[in-house]
């Protein structure tokens, strides 16, 4: 069949060089500016209707997306997926797989919401959230927030930074406004914030899905399914395995610790995991650039530059925010967090930064097919799920164990994929022909 016009394709740049600075400069700039306008909505926590319990729950139902959702594994998978049919001429399958994805995901998310609702009075109480309105927006929410990271993983393998750009500045724009509407005029508490992040999600996904629409729309080719599993899985895992260690430690927290203790914590985490608004749009880029050469059979030294600005960017990064962070904290949230913030904020900031790094080396090995490093990962997310409640039995009192428990993790993870990156060279394929 003959194959979609060229010019309806956004061309490759074959610049990489300079390709890059402009396409990370311009993401980074979006994702700060978006994740700024997201972080105003932490603003909201000092409104009349956002007390201690209703931000505790904002937070818990927010992890919950973040834990729920595999997004970062979701827009990787089509990153390469978008990525390899530019490089192989197969933009027809990949229009079939993205609508055979949409369907599964709908399927797996209203068994999902089902379940919720019918342990909804469970839930409610066992996460001490002030009632079940929070829990019934962030449903939807689950589901947006599952097509979004596949459509913006389409508009990365294509390359299409621009928009990608855009989609995350209008997603902070609409949960900010939206939020404080809802929160300020009408008194909504977590359920306003959460509906904000609602809207936010939703309008950004559209974009992505109608920036996408002349892939996903054309007539669906038959592909090789065994294939596609074999492509697809190492990513699910591997990416899942850093989504895990990045965002289940509020949910864990929650189960041992009350609304007074969750609420500093949360102010911090949403700081600290704000130092990755630096640093993902280099690896955001340099990603399907790697599939693309990979797929090609050629060389590109992008990694280097990447892992180099990671380290700066994230290491300066943490630095000030410890000397920051609690003129921050005080700044957006009540004067009772600081004392707790100022004590967890270097635990938080620090577990960061290895994790950074590790998502860089992860990001260029799974471009390059070198999935060996993937079963470790598994293997490290695993024993991070048992280890972390069992040092919450033994420790109940201090909250910080949380954070000292997944800084250890985050740096055995550095160190696996270190060693898969430098110290395993026999790991990598052959080259292809």
């Amino acid at each position: 069949m003959s194959q979609p016009k060229s010019e309806t394709i956004p061309t490759i740049d074959h610049k990489p060089h300079k390709a890059f600075f402009r396409q990370s400069g311009w993401l980074m700039i979006a994702a700060v500016t978006g994740g700024g306008l997201t972080y105003l909505v932490h603003f909201l926590a000092k409104a009349k209707s956002v007390d201690e319990t209703q931000y505790a729950a904002f937070g818990t139902l927010l992890t919950l997306v973040m834990t729920c959702v595999p997004s970062m594994p979701l827009q990787m998978i089509f990153a390469q997926q978008g990525a390899l049919a530019l490089a192989t001429g197969r933009e027809r399958q990949l229009a079939g797989i993205i609508r055979l994805a949409g369907r599964v995901t709908f399927l797996l998310w209203a068994l999902g919401a089902l379940i919720a609702v019918i342990f909804l009075k469970q839930i409610v109480a066992g996460w001490h959230l002030p009632d079940a309105t929070g829990l019934l927006v962030t449903l939807p929410l689950i589901l947006v927030s599952m097509w979004f990271p596949m459509f913006t993983g389409v508009l990365q393998g294509r390359q299409d930074f621009f928009w990608m750009g855009w989609a995350a500045i209008v997603s902070g724009i609409g949960r900010f406004g939206a939020a404080a509407f809802l929160v300020l005029a009408l008194a909504f508490g977590a359920t306003g914030m959460m509906a904000g992040a609602l809207i936010g999600v939703t309008v950004a996904a559209a974009i992505c899905i109608g920036r996408s629409r002349d892939l996903w729309s054309l007539p669906a080719e038959k592909f090789d399914g065994r294939k596609l599993i074999r492509q697809v899985l190492p990513l699910l895992f591997g990416f899942g395995a850093c989504q895990f260690l990045f965002t289940a430690d509020t949910m864990y927290a929650k189960v041992y610790f009350n609304d007074d203790q969750m609420a500093p914590y949360v102010a911090v985490g949403t700081l600290s995991r704000g130092l990755l608004w630096l640093v993902l749009p280099l690896a955001a880029v340099m990603f399907p650039k790697i599939v693309h050469a990979s797929a090609k059979s050629q060389k590109t030294n992008l990694f280097n530059l990447v892992v180099l600005g990671t380290a700066v960017l994230s290491v300066g990064g943490a630095l000030g925010l410890y000397f920051t962070g609690p003129t921050l904290v005080k700044l957006v949230y009540n004067s009772d967090y600081v004392a707790e913030a100022v004590k967890l904020l270097p635990w938080y900031a620090g577990a960061m930064v290895p994790l950074a790094l590790a998502n860089v080396m992860v990001n260029d090995l799974l471009a390059r097919e070198r999935y060996g490093v993937v079963p470790w990962m598994v293997l490290l997310a695993v024993a991070y799920g048992f280890t972390l409640p069992w040092m919450l039995n033994h420790h109940p009192e201090h909250i910080e164990i949380v954070l000292q428990t997944l800084g250890a993790f985050n740096l055995l993870l550095f160190g696996v994929c270190a060693w898969f990156t430098w110290g395993n060279k026999a790991a990598a394929p052959p080259a292809k022909a």
